[in-house]
């Protein structure tokens, strides 16, 4: 036995990518760890540690597969690497020759990485580059870029330094970033205090201080009671207000109705305890964070939850504090050179986007757009076909609403191709099936986190491919050498990185010593005097001037949600710390840690139904879709929510683990990917009902 040795990378079980050190004992990894000199972590998640069962596991795919049944039959070619990246490569030369570069669309999980693809895309000439965010964040990103102009990921959460801090929508314990786990806990620790705003008493809510258990759908109503209470209180920071925000009039006047008492009524949290946050929150301010959200597909008025949740800060003063929502630093706010982008290798496209981002919503961004509306180009062919789709790390049969919806319109497609590293209904459902070497085995291209204290990080090769698999550069820089795109095909991961790094001062050696390379001393907490807002106003708006201009209204009259029909529930559905969507729940480890998922019934809704705790029961769809599952009964949801965990109900015969397990939320949610909001861009996925029956 060789001595072991600690490899730094980065972890790829969900998307956050943690660093991570790897110990390698024979060429094997055999322990998974939190990097010990990264200042955003401590420790590692359950997933993170499972990592070396996803390497072993002889459940995933093992060798590149071309289709050879009908799509979903699971009828399988095995082929070589070359077979399957010249037959991609030629397959999508035939389609671009007869439709246009346009013509193919790429979607993948976001995170740090995309720079390698919207580099191939770019270089291709596609527009069409999407992530997952339709189905995820994309209405907390517009909410912020309505209020003060850029996205989410330039402020930080200041939580450590945090005196309040606030959780709506925004499950930090199941949902886990371990950087900001270990962050709000130690604020927490120092004396913050922590209200947790839900439908259900989740793991957040156990360790609050104040817990609103509010009425599905009602959190747009919430926060205008508590937008009342700060300004007709007076509780609000004036002098901020009076040289950072416009449009305070406007909203002052707009929420004059929605009192305290108003918001009691429809949320069903006391005007009393509303009044109290406001004055809790004003007694902190600025140091305060309420949470804009993270998983924010809800409801068809979220994008105007994730726009209060700005404003209420801005009426703090948090956004810029310290403690509170400051702006972070790229490479350049520290006197440093950024990366290079691969992407520059290629001009950007002039065509305009499938999905119509940019010209028929100019409000919206055009980074990675919404994928949902794309897959309305592939049956409609407008503004232009879109007819080869290649998916990366991404499951959008899964993530999305209504799958069987969602292949009738992949059927116009004449190239499916899925690069990942398990099975998902997506690869089974896809005509190539390209496997993606774990997080263990691959190395990726460097990337840059902007925050208070800028850093470059990679990921390195902890271990060589137990199967036939290759890194994401590999398969991407593959394709581009077959397709001519010579300045993407690069060699070696070495030749990729020295690229990136040209002017930044910064060497490959460099991340020897710890995985990656801090850019500044200490952190940058730049006053918002300093701060130049890309506005229409040049302020915080509180009546964004892009969505004006657009035709939106970004202060719209509130209406009430829907309550289910007699007898049915509101759909409601979340994470849990052990499980990434449906990605990990066939994982051998992860498998026994939380093999399926329960519905949350209310103690009341229960004994009507005659169902106790721990009834199989049925839960079924307005249209007939269905889905057996264990109840799980208590007082700790709402009584018109029916909660289960996303990612269960998978029905591949290949993943022995999953299969039956459980029920699958997407599946219930019939006519759903047209069900979207249209302020901020994600699809209403909780504005569905179900009904419930004892088997």
């Amino acid at each position: 036995m060789t001595a072991t040795k600690s490899v730094f990378s980065v972890c790829g079980m969900c998307t956050v990518r943690c660093p991570i050190q790897v110990d390698v004992q024979d060429g094997k990894a055999v322990r998974v760890q939190g990097n010990e000199f990264s200042p955003l972590k401590k420790g590692l998640c359950a997933r993170g540690a499972a990592g070396i069962a996803l390497e072993q596991d002889p459940e995933k795919p093992q060798t590149p597969l071309i289709r050879v049944g009908e799509r979903g039959e699971g009828k399988w070619r095995a082929v070589s690497w070359d077979e399957a990246l010249d037959y991609v490569a030629d397959k999508l030369k035939g389609i671009m020759a007869e439709h246009g570069p346009r013509s193919v669309l790429w979607s993948d999980r976001g995170g740090p990485f995309p720079d390698l693809h919207q580099a191939f895309m770019r270089g291709i000439g596609s527009p069409n580059y999407c992530n997952h965010d339709a189905s995820c964040a994309r209405n907390v990103q517009h909410g912020a870029q309505s209020v003060i102009g850029v996205g989410r990921k330039m402020v930080a959460y200041d939580l450590r330094n945090a005196k309040h801090i606030i959780l709506q929508t925004r499950n930090i314990m199941e949902a886990i970033n371990v950087a900001e786990v270990n962050a709000a806990l130690d604020g927490i620790a120092g004396g913050a205090k922590l209200t947790v705003i839900d439908i259900r008493g989740n793991v957040s809510a156990s360790k609050a201080d104040n817990f609103f258990l509010i009425r599905p759908g009602t959190d747009y109503g919430f926060n205008l009671g508590v937008i009342h209470a700060l300004i007709y209180e007076g509780l609000y920071n004036k002098e901020y207000v009076e040289q950072f925000v416009d449009g305070f009039e406007q909203l002052k006047e707009f929420v004059k109705p929605y009192t305290p008492e108003w918001a009691a009524a429809e949320t069903g949290a006391s005007a009393e305890a509303i009044v109290d946050l406001a004055r809790q929150l004003s007694a902190a301010a600025p140091s305060v964070v309420w949470h804009p959200g993270w998983m924010v597909a809800r409801y068809n008025d979220s994008f105007q939850v994730c726009r209060t949740a700005y404003i209420i800060n801005a009426l703090l003063g948090s956004i810029g504090a310290k403690g509170g929502l400051p702006f972070v630093n790229a490479a350049k706010e520290v006197g440093r050179k950024g990366l290079k982008k691969l992407a520059d290798l290629f001009p950007k496209p002039e065509e305009k986007r499938a999905d119509g981002v940019g010209w028929k919503y100019p409000q919206f961004d055009g980074g990675p757009g919404l994928v949902n509306l794309a897959y309305d180009a592939i049956v409609t062919g407008e503004p232009y076909p879109v007819k080869a789709y290649l998916c990366f790390r991404h499951d959008p049969l899964m993530a999305m609403p209504d799958p069987e919806a969602l292949k009738k319109k992949w059927a116009g497609l004449d190239l499916l191709v899925s690069i990942t590293f398990s099975w998902s209904d997506t690869a089974w459902n896809s005509d190539v099936v390209l496997p993606l070497s774990t997080y263990l085995a691959r190395e990726s291209i460097i990337a840059g986190k902007s925050g208070l204290k800028p850093q470059f990080f990679v990921r390195h090769r902890a271990q060589e491919p137990t199967f036939d698999s290759k890194a994401d550069w590999e398969i991407i820089c593959g394709l581009a050498k077959r397709l001519g795109l010579d300045p993407l095909a690069f060699e070696t991961i070495e030749d990729l990185w020295n690229y990136q790094l040209q002017e930044t001062g910064v060497s490959i050696e460099d991340f020897k010593a710890k995985g990656f390379v801090e850019l500044a001393d200490k952190p940058l907490y730049r006053p918002m005097s300093e701060i130049k807002l890309p506005t229409p106003s040049g302020k915080i708006e509180m009546l964004s001037g892009k969505w004006a201009k657009a035709g939106h209204d970004t202060l719209p009259p509130y209406v009430s949600p829907a309550r289910p029909p007699q007898g049915m529930f509101r759909i409601a559905f979340g994470r849990v710390g052990v499980h990434t969507q449906g990605h990990t729940v066939n994982n051998p480890l992860l498998a026994e840690q939380m093999p399926e998922n329960v519905a949350w019934i209310h103690t009341s809704r229960a004994a009507e139904m005659g169902i106790a705790d721990g009834d199989l029961v049925e839960v079924f769809s307005v249209r007939g879709e269905s889905g057996r599952i264990r109840a799980f009964v208590t007082d700790c949801v709402h009584p018109e929510a029916l909660f289960m965990v996303h990612g269960f109900g998978h029905k591949l015969p290949v993943e022995s683990r999953a299969i039956g397990k459980g029920a699958a939320d997407h599946e219930l949610m019939p006519g759903g990917l047209e069900s979207w909001d249209k302020g901020g861009g994600c699809l209403s996925m909780q504005e569905h009902f179900v009904g419930v029956r004892k088997i």
